[in-house]
């Protein structure tokens, strides 16, 4: 009797120890391969799975197109003294989802340049900056002729350059 039971705990080890060496390699693949989870709270028009260079992008964006600071669409956290980035009350950070929402819908319309899905990298024609222009409230008219002839040059393959 004694010799199946040497026997049974021998045979028993081996499989153990190879699931417990498989386990091991799995949980260490797993942890290696693992991205890390920005932890992004309150994403409405941004993709949810947005990666940190991803956002600070598109962040870096609308300080360029409007010349704000991050402090313009998100308010501050009086007890921390930082910013609440999730937080929704702000009028900014909310006029900036609709406008999100417009310029996707304009380029969905009328610049589908993919001919399928957009990404967070697709490049856009109308963004903030196709009416802001640096500013925080867009143009509501053209510009005196005397501001236009300094304003910065089109590129060549502009279309919408006249010729003169």
């Amino acid at each position: 009797m004694y010799n199946f039971i040497g026997n049974f705990n021998a045979f028993m080890k081996r499989p153990f120890l190879v699931f417990l060496g498989f386990t091991v390699l799995i949980s260490a693949s797993l942890a290696f391969t693992r991205h890390k989870d920005p932890g992004y709270k309150n994403l409405q028009i941004l993709p949810k799975d947005i990666t940190e260079k991803q956002m600070d992008s598109v962040m870096h964006h609308f300080n360029e197109s409007l010349s704000v600071k991050c402090s313009f669409c998100h308010v501050r956290n009086d007890s921390t003294n930082k910013l609440d980035f999730a937080n929704d009350n702000s009028p900014h950070k909310n006029k900036a989802r609709e406008m999100m929402k417009l310029t996707n819908k304009i380029n969905d319309d009328y610049f589908d340049v993919t001919g399928g899905q957009r990404t967070i990298t697709t490049q856009l024609m109308v963004t903030c900056y196709t009416c802001h222009h640096g500013s925080t409230d867009p143009a509501v008219r053209a510009a005196p002729k005397m501001l236009q002839q300094q304003s910065p040059l089109r590129p060549l393959n502009d279309t919408t350059r006249r010729t003169q």
